[in-house]
């Protein structure tokens, strides 16, 4: 039984895709009526994040960034959706957007 963890536990270490810079995993705040909406009221904040980020590496990011302090990170995956124009179809990109909570004492001033 103890061998099964070890191994659970070497596989969760390993890196998947390649190695981000700070700069990289955040691409873009989200800025709607529904993200200026959970800033003021909750206190959470919508990015663009790269699509290989983890929670973690964003958390890490949004802290070392804004220097603010993060609570919860939750990340939501956006499939690209059909498109069309005239006779010509296609799709959309997908994308990754992460949800961050802030402390109570922290803010963020990029609207």
């Amino acid at each position: 039984m103890a061998r099964r963890q070890t191994v659970y536990h070497q596989r969760q270490q390993q890196q998947r895709g390649p190695e981000l810079d700070l700069h990289q995993v955040i691409l873009r705040p989200i800025v709607s009526e529904k993200s200026l909406q959970l800033a003021e009221q909750l206190n959470q904040y919508t990015f663009e994040v790269n699509r290989w980020a983890t929670k973690q590496q964003v958390r890490r990011a949004v802290e070392q960034l804004f220097d603010v302090r993060v609570v919860a990170v939750r990340i939501v995956n956006l499939k690209g959706k059909r498109r069309r124009m005239r006779f010509t179809e296609g799709r959309t990109a997908a994308k990754k957007k992460a949800i961050v909570r802030l402390h109570p004492d922290d803010r963020l001033n990029f609207v």
